[in-house]
C-alpha cells in the first residue's frame, strides 16, 4: 500500500469524537429523524434494546456519511458481514460490525486489534476502508465490494450487499 494512502485512511480513523451530527437546515435534520425512525423499526429484531439500537443507527449514519457512503449501502454491507453482531469473528479474523480484518489495526491504526469491537472504531474503520477500494476502482461499487471482501471479481458477495442494501433503502 502506498504511504499516501496509508496516510489517508490512518488520518480518517483518527478523530475518535464520537459522531455528532451536523445539519445544514432544518429540512436536513427532519430527513435525518425520519430516517432514524424508519431504520429503527427496521433494526428491531436484530437488535432489540432501544438505547443500543439508536447509538449504533447515530454512528452507522455517521461514519457512512463521513466517508460519502450511503448509509443503507453500510447497513446492507453489516447485514450480510456480521448479521449485526458486534462481536462476530471470521473464519479468517475479521472483526465486528463490518468484519475488519486485523491486520488493518497496525496498518492504520494504533496496533490495538480489540478496538475493532467497539461500535465506532469498528464502523469508522469498515467505512473508510470502503470508500478507499470506491476510490481505487474509479466509483465501481461491485469491484470494490470485491476487494473489502477479498473476493474481487466473484459475483456472489457483491450481489449479496446490493441485494441487502435494497432492504435498507431509505422511502420518504
Amino acid at each position: 500500500m502506498a504511504d499516501s494512502v496509508r496516510l489517508a485512511l490512518a488520518n480518517a480513523i483518527k478523530d475518535a469524537r464520537p459522531p455528532k451530527p451536523v445539519f445544514r437546515d432544518d429540512a436536513s435534520r427532519q430527513r435525518y429523524q425520519r430516517w432514524l425512525a424508519q431504520m429503527s423499526d427496521r433494526l428491531k429484531r436484530k437488535i432489540p434494546d432501544d438505547l443500543s439500537r439508536t447509538e449504533f443507527l447515530e454512528a452507522a449514519w455517521y461514519e457512512s456519511s463521513r466517508a460519502g457512503l450511503d448509509p443503507g449501502l453500510v447497513l446492507g454491507l453489516i447485514q450480510v458481514e456480521s448479521a449485526y453482531r458486534k462481536y462476530a469473528v471470521s473464519m479468517v479474523g475479521a472483526r465486528g460490525y463490518m468484519q475488519v480484518m486485523p491486520f488493518w489495526a497496525k496498518v492504520i491504526g494504533d496496533n490495538d486489534r480489540s478496538k475493532l469491537f467497539h461500535m465506532q472504531t469498528n464502523l469508522r474503520y469498515g467505512c473508510s476502508i470502503l470508500r478507499m477500494y470506491i476510490d481505487m476502482e474509479k466509483g465501481n461499487l461491485y469491484l470494490a465490494l470485491g476487494r473489502y471482501n477479498g473476493s474481487r471479481g466473484r459475483p456472489k458477495y457483491p450481489n449479496a450487499v446490493l441485494g441487502a442494501w435494497k432492504k435498507w433503502e431509505f422511502h420518504e
